[in-house]
């Protein structure tokens, strides 16, 4: 023990100390003892960008918590940390500063690493894996060769941004609101490439059906996942061409409306629009295409743009009619999407509607509200309601006749039943260099051979130039490129696209568990004990791709027989966002409209540059509003423990925080407090004494009753729904407890000197480690069995017993707290409070409340 005499809160000094020993003492190695029962922690990995932002520490805090109570708990926790380290942006910024991707992502993870471990988080490190090293990507490679294995990787031809300055493929995000190219300025084209693609619907039914298995996941997370998966039931339909043998599939939900079909709609893209054009529209019908072609995907299917849309000349037949409909193609309808065909229902559908009447198109009621109901349409009719116009079916309901017009679709072999889903296949090439290659190589005699897995991983070569120009910087690259025929010997080509990186983080947390085997892509014995992750935190950013891909990954490794669980995550937290205090200048545009915070004078928040006034708000910080926080700034002023400590307490974790120093400060108040509370303590000396619960005087009882209704309430929240703001408070009100009992020297106000540090510590774990130090301990505690209350604690020897009179407080007495009802009347009359007002007048009646109030009516 150290010496008893004060000492001053040194966070710096004491945070230091204790990693250190936490190090020294192996405290976060994962066990391998299997008699505990598991848990396994994990934050989303992160980007290695460089630097930590107050939105990672928040996410990595809040996992460190869990964890750490976890251990306490009893539990033998598994809490690792990784790499998502593939991907564009270190392509990018290895172009721009003329270093290898390789040599600036590592940096990285050097810096970052740094900055985590000067967090005190109870992290694995023997666990880290990084994505981008080839004792990981050999393992995604291998994935890759078990979806070619089990048929659920193909390639076909697929549109792609095309920029025709750089000659090179752009995703989404490199195309700006204007179709431009981000890095030439280029308008960008559609254009067809060959590319790889993953059967993920193949398991949408699976994976719709199986969110019903995932109760821990925030409703809100698992709608958006069922929306994106946009399981639908309606009609498969073909409508004949004139004069050509083949036939336009289209899919409908509502085939109700069948019999109101003017036109039929092609993309533009779909190879029957060159079946289907006649001579005389042909050159209008290529310049169309040709215009469509250069617009994203994005902006053909935006709902603000008006729908644009030209005449085939062809027409096809109605099958259910028999009449003739004009062809049409338009660039709302995308080739990828269901059939690549509409069936136009203007009378009942808002999107045909608008649409036929700018085109001067017919506009056909089949279905009205009621019998008798007026035909004549000012916007589309979309609701169910009854038929008309639609010979035999004429006055069924909408809901009836779906399920008579499918059935008679079936009967005449012109249409049938179909399930269809909004999930369409991933496309997982991308043709750029920073990614883990796909191992196949293209043979002229054996076609698509799997690389063999002696022979992984295919590594990236090193003697590569990038300039972001002119295709797959892989493909330019003969020496890597030309290689035998693993199966012939022939000359053959490698594979020169490379993997999306959501294939690199949809398996990592099932590698965790054997983050350091050789052999295999895991042990399945290691991996079945540690999974599925019993807590996963990270952003709402990743509620769909990045959650729908893992879960996608799992049930394709299970039945690959690789492990024996079905889904990844059990619970699953999205934290909120973290915000900082942001200045705008209304009257300006684009990112200039932002004020950098340290540019502004609160108390007189104008533009620097204009003298205009700003806007106060807060916005989620962000380099570009210049309202960040760093955070080693915060460490530096106040230590670690604090901004944990502010960061759990300002809010909810699934809410957005908003960052205010006069909170970060009040935070490092509180733990002073707790500082001088429990060394004053020590200095005093530390009772050994056991107490006699059954000679407790009423302050200790009162003081014992306050700890035990804390370790309930922190216990309640931290189990539950992980409301460590409440938590917080909870040992807020136990430290106010301590500080304002008389009975220092009692063995119960030592009981609660050392409840407060050690529920403290999952929370604040440096400064709760050398308090228990200094209150004699030896080892460190986190390593201390989570206190549990005692339900006899809570019971009150008396109570407040409030008086009313005639429903208005007139006082209140202390009274036994196990009175009946008449007792405690007895007590109330005979109160001095009561006397005052009830004597010489009736009592017409008297309400009592146990353990609340009594209230006299009087006549």
């Amino acid at each position: 023990m150290e010496s008893p005499q004060k000492t001053l809160y040194q966070p710096a000094t004491i945070e230091e100390k204790w990693q250190k020993t936490w190090l020294e003492l192996g405290l976060d190695k994962t066990p391998q003892d299997q008699n505990k029962p598991k848990f396994y922690a994990l934050s989303m990995f992160p980007y290695p960008s460089g630097s930590l932002h107050m939105g990672h520490v928040r996410n990595y805090t809040i996992t460190d918590v869990i964890a750490r109570l976890k251990r306490m708990q009893g539990y033998r926790v598994l809490h690792p940390m990784g790499w998502d380290a593939f991907g564009l942006p270190a392509e990018n910024a290895a172009i721009d500063r003329g270093v290898p991707p390789a040599k600036w992502t590592y940096q990285n993870i050097a810096q970052m690493r740094q900055q985590l471990q000067r967090l005190g988080l109870s992290l694995d490190w023997e666990c880290e894996v990084a994505t981008c090293s080839p004792d990981y990507y050999k393992w995604t490679q291998w994935i890759f060769l078990q979806f070619l294995q089990a048929g659920l990787a193909y390639q076909r031809e697929a549109a792609v941004n095309w920029d025709p300055i750089d000659q090179t493929v752009l995703a989404n995000e490199q195309v700006d609101s204007e179709g431009r190219s981000w890095r030439s300025g280029a308008i960008v084209e559609r254009k067809l490439l060959r590319q790889w693609f993953f059967k993920i619907t193949d398991y949408a039914e699976e994976l719709l059906n199986d969110l019903d298995k995932l109760p821990g996941w925030p409703e809100r997370v698992k709608l958006m996942q069922a929306n994106w998966i946009g399981k639908s039931t309606g009609a498969y339909l073909e409508f004949p061409i004139v004069g050509a043998e083949e036939k336009i599939g289209v899919y409908t939900t509502r085939p109700d409306t069948v019999y109101g079909v003017s036109y039929v709609v092609l993309a533009p893209e779909h190879p029957l629009t060159q079946v289907v054009t006649t001579s005389e529209q042909k050159a209008a019908v290529e310049a169309f295409i040709k215009e469509v072609s250069n617009q994203s995907e994005l902006e053909r299917t935006a709902e603000d743009k008006p729908k644009r849309g030209i005449p085939t000349g062809g027409k096809a037949i109605n099958p259910f009619t028999g009449e003739e409909v004009p062809i049409w193609i338009a660039d709302y309808v995308l080739y990828e999407y269901g059939t690549g065909a509409v069936m136009g229902v203007p009378a009942h559908d808002v999107r045909d509607f608008k649409f036929a009447k700018e085109q001067n198109l017919a506009i056909k009621v089949v279905i009205v509200p009621e019998i008798g109901a007026e035909e004549t349409l000012k916007s589309a009719y979309t609701e169910a309601g009854i038929l008309v116009n639609s010979g035999d079916f004429n006055g069924m309901n909408s809901v009836d006749a779906k399920k008579a017009i499918i059935e008679f679709a079936e009967k005449q072999d012109f249409g049938k039943l179909r399930i269809q889903y909004r999930l369409r296949d991933w496309l997982i090439s991308r043709q750029r260099y920073w990614g883990a290659p796909i191992p196949v190589i293209h043979c002229p005699n054996c076609g698509i051979v799997p690389v063999p897995d002696k022979d992984l991983p295919v590594q990236l070569p090193e003697d590569i130039e990038l300039s972001g120009r002119g295709g797959s910087p892989l493909a330019q690259l003969e020496s890597w490129v030309n290689v035998p025929c693993p199966t012939c010997g022939t000359p053959a080509k490698r594979e020169t696209d490379t993997m999306d990186t959501f294939i690199d983080s949809s398996w990592y947390f099932l590698r965790f568990t054997d983050a350091k085997n050789e052999n295999q892509v895991f042990d399945v014995s290691k991996v079945n004990d540690w999974m599925p992750v019993d807590q996963y935190v990270g952003g709402i950013e990743h509620a769909i791709l990045h959650l729908l891909y893992s879960r996608f990954f799992t049930k394709v490794l299970r039945d690959r027989g690789l492990f024996n669980f079905d889904e990844p995550f059990q619970r699953l937290l999205t934290q909120g966002m973290v915000q900082g205090l942001t200045y705008m200048n209304p009257n300006k545009g684009g990112k200039d409209k932002w004020i950098a915070s340290n540019l502004v004078d609160a108390n007189n928040p104008v533009d620097p540059q204009t003298g205009e006034p700003l806007q106060r708000l807060y916005a989620t910080m962000s380099k570009s509003k210049g309202n960040g926080v760093a955070p080693e700034d915060v460490i530096n002023k106040y230590g670690i423990d604090t901004a944990r400590m502010f960061i759990l307490f300002k809010a909810p974790p699934e809410k957005d925080l908003e960052w205010d120093e006069a909170d970060v400060e009040g935070q490092f108040r509180f733990l002073n407090r707790v500082w001088r509370l429990v060394t004053d303590y020590a200095a005093a000396g530390v009772c050994k004494q056991k107490a006699d619960l059954e000679k407790l005087s009423k302050e200790e009882k009162d003081l014992r009753r306050a700890i035990h209704i804390a370790i309930q309430a922190i216990t309640e929240d931290v189990e539950d729904e992980y409301q460590f703001n409440t938590a917080i408070s909870e040992l807020m009100k136990l430290s106010n407890a301590l500080t304002d009992a008389k009975c220092n020297n009692s063995p119960i106000y030592a009981e609660g000197i050392q409840t407060l540090v050690i529920m403290l510590a999952p929370f604040a774990p440096h400064i709760a480690d050398e308090l228990w130090h200094l209150l004699g301990n030896k080892g460190t505690i986190h390593t201390q069995v989570w206190p549990s209350f005692d339900p006899a604690a809570l019971i009150a020897d008396e109570i407040t017993l409030v008086i009313q009179i005639m429903g208005k407080t007139r006082g209140s007495i202390q009274v036994p707290s196990q009175l009946d009802k008449a007792e405690l009347e007895r007590y109330a009359r005979e109160s001095e409070v009561a006397k005052r007002y009830i004597e010489g007048k009736e009592v017409k009646k008297v309400i009592v409340v146990p353990g609340k109030l009594v209230n006299f009516v009087l006549g």
